[in-house]
């Protein structure tokens, strides 16, 4: 099987990079959300890109005008799923939310078609088994941002087939991206390696060994970092970060990934990072 159409379920963070790095790499593209408000606010984010990457003489306007081409949009989900090859969820990382979308999607589709979770941390063997084709499901872990990551975590689920685990290897070599495959667990490679690392730096910031700040700077001067825990949770959302280490500490029962106290607190205040002005550091909204 060739995949030549993907649906796109989310226009958020996540969905709406996933969406121009398929359309940029060729493919058609749905893209669909559940308001046209939220799907508008996605395009324009792809937009700003697109001409950001102009400006700096990455891409031609004739390109921008057949990347967002490839782009259709639609608030209706059988209708942006219907016809394509593979559908990539990015919708909340809400364990129920993604299992309801995908029995609803399942009752739709085709059964050739292919089903895709970009989840960081829930169970991807749990939301096939909601679907009458395990075997053709499994998890596609992109990393934020998606146009300038490359890594994607492709996640085998216990029912997922060595045929969909090479059709998806192929189509990321496709979207010059490098895969890594993983057996379904908790928070997999990348976010299992993150949240221990992460968490530590919450946990040294509520025995008051240092500011939060200079936490970051220490990690960004010894490691070369780009960014240290605290600005990188700001910028991923502090409640998605929360969801992250509840679901870990859930699942393997491990002290080292219980909670800290200070990212609690930040996300009951409904500070969460960038995306509301305010997290651990202050940000101008939009």
């Amino acid at each position: 099987m060739e995949i030549k159409k993907i649906c796109v379920l989310g226009a958020g963070t996540m969905g709406h990079g996933i969406a121009q790095v398929c359309a940029q790499s060729g493919f058609q593209v749905n893209l669909q959300d559940i308001k046209e408000e939220f799907i508008q606010a996605g395009l324009e984010k792809i937009r700003r890109f697109l001409r950001n990457s102009l400006e700096r003489k990455r891409i031609t306007e004739e390109e921008v005008t057949v990347v967002l081409g490839r782009i259709k949009t639609n608030t209706d989900l059988a209708e942006a799923a219907k016809d394509t090859d593979l559908v990539i969820e990015a919708v909340v990382e809400n364990l129920e939310i993604k299992k309801s979308t995908f029995k609803r999607l399942d009752q739709m589709c085709d059964e050739r078609i292919l089903f895709a979770t970009n989840t960081s941390y829930q169970s991807v063997t749990e939301m096939a088994a909601v679907t009458k084709r395990p075997d053709k499901f499994l998890g596609m872990h992109w990393f934020n941002p998606p146009q300038i990551m490359r890594g994607i975590e492709v996640v085998k689920a216990e029912k997922t087939s060595e045929e969909t685990i090479g059709i998806i290897i192929d189509l990321c070599q496709k979207l010059n991206k490098q895969p890594a495959i993983v057996r379904d667990s908790p928070g997999f490679i990348a976010n299992r390696l993150l949240q221990a690392w992460r968490n530590e730096g919450f946990k040294l910031y509520d025995e008051n060994v240092a500011s939060f700040q200079d936490i970051d700077q220490a990690l960004k001067t010894a490691y070369n970092f780009r960014m240290g825990p605290f600005e990188l949770s700001d910028m991923t959302g502090l409640d998605i970060v929360l969801a992250g280490s509840e679901t870990m500490y859930r699942e393997t029962g491990m002290e080292l990934f219980k909670p800290a106290h200070c990212i609690t607190m930040k996300v009951r205040a409904g500070d969460l990072g960038r995306k509301t002005g305010r997290g651990f550091y202050q940000y101008e909204k939009g």
